[in-house]
């Protein structure tokens, strides 16, 4: 995992909210529901966390832009950060590597046999002179070095996945508060805006209408132009929102492709490999037996039992590992599920904008008529004098 999203990492945040460019939060997302969807509101808050939120809510200034601009910029800016480094954390894991080093431990446990030159084994090694001992005790010592160097390595990726695992953990909890940061970002932005289009544009509009200056329609013109920008701004947070609720299964799965290539891991160190250094300190304690008949008898057994049931174990263990290894940490329905949602989101922006230019074409045309009912008032007035 790279340091900086260790650090990052070391303490879970508590949700903050600010109009300055800054870091971010989330919540829990709620077990996903069949039929009714579920909307920002819902997101349950606590008291202290609601009277945030409406404390903020009153700092928001529609009319400037700049903070318009910025607005929850801070947090979206955490979630990207977020999410890179997750990815960075995905695509750097070799698991692969993982399954060549299990792959190459399973060759190094056979070797010693399969180099044997008697077809029925190693123990027909005993049937030679001294030199076929002093052979076998060789290659044995040789698989040894192997086998100790490779479980070595293996346990130092079990080390590796052990701490990837309770990083994924804060990692899961650090996208909790980025979700929940984000939430009360958007209920803030929404109650402003409520507030906005229901109490302030209408009293602009009012002031328009009652004045007929030109100044006071382009100011009531502007807060309105204001109210939609911030909207737009609120539903690019929503996306955001969505992006941070997709990332807390994809930890867990990858947490959990971890944890399966671990146990993996240890199941060689603390089964195949004992099997094997017993089976061959057993094969050099009946080489110098002097019972060669009845211990080559009771070791070839005993070998073929081991070498089938390790077989099994490993031919198992192997294709569980490398079916895990080659899943994708997203189902192919997920993610058609996603883009059938963001095509359907981009149609319905596309029609909110198209809607909304018809509305200004109205709007604009409206405008053309009351200046000339004004003109047309204006120049009655001065005829009668």
């Amino acid at each position: 995992m790279d340091e900086n999203l260790l650090n990052d990492l070391s303490e879970v945040e508590m949700p903050s909210l600010t109009l300055e460019m800054a870091p971010a939060a989330e919540e829990k997302p709620e077990a996903p529901k069949a039929s009714a969807p579920i909307t920002v509101e819902e997101t349950p808050l606590s008291a202290a966390e609601k009277k945030m939120v409406q404390d903020f809510a009153q700092q928001i200034d529609i009319r400037n832009s700049t903070m318009i601009l910025n607005y929850g910029a801070a947090s979206q800016k955490k979630i990207a950060d977020f999410s890179g480094a997750a990815l960075e954390s995905v695509r750097t894991k070799d698991l692969g590597e993982v399954g060549d080093m299990i792959s190459g431990l399973v060759t190094e446990l056979r070797s010693f046999d399969a180099a044997a030159e008697q077809p029925k084994g190693f123990l027909g090694l005993f049937k030679r002179a001294g030199n076929q001992l002093d052979e076998m005790k060789s290659k044995y010592a040789k698989a040894e070095t192997n086998v100790e160097r490779i479980t070595g390595m293996l346990e130092g990726h079990q080390v590796t996945l052990l701490k990837d695992i309770k990083l994924l953990d804060k990692m899961y909890e650090k996208n909790l508060v980025y979700f929940k940061e984000l939430t009360m970002y958007i209920l803030a932005g929404k109650q402003k805006l409520s507030e906005a289009r229901s109490r302030e544009l209408p009293a602009l509009v009012s002031k328009a209408q009652a004045s007929g200056l030109p100044e006071d329609a382009q100011a009531a013109r502007d807060f309105e132009d204001m109210c939609g920008r911030f909207e737009k701004k609120l539903y690019d947070l929503e996306l955001t929102r969505t992006v941070s609720i997709q990332m807390a299964p994809q930890i867990r799965l990858v947490q959990n492709n971890d944890a399966m290539m671990a146990e993996k891991i240890q199941s060689s160190i603390v089964n195949t490999i004992p099997l094997w250094k017993s089976q061959m300190v057993l094969a050099l304690g009946l080489a110098n037996s002097q019972q060669a008949i009845a211990a080559q008898r009771a070791v070839t057994d005993m070998t073929n039992e081991l070498l089938k049931k390790n077989a099994a174990a490993l031919k198992q263990g192997t294709i569980e590992a490398a079916h895990e290894s080659e899943r994708g940490i997203v189902d192919i329905e997920t993610l058609q599920q996603t883009n059938r949602s963001l095509i359907e989101t981009l149609d319905e922006v596309m029609k909110i904008q198209s809607d909304g230019r018809q509305k200004r074409a109205e709007a604009e045309e409206e405008l053309g008529r009351i200046e000339g009912e004004l003109k047309q008032k204006l120049l009655e007035i001065s005829s009668a004098r």
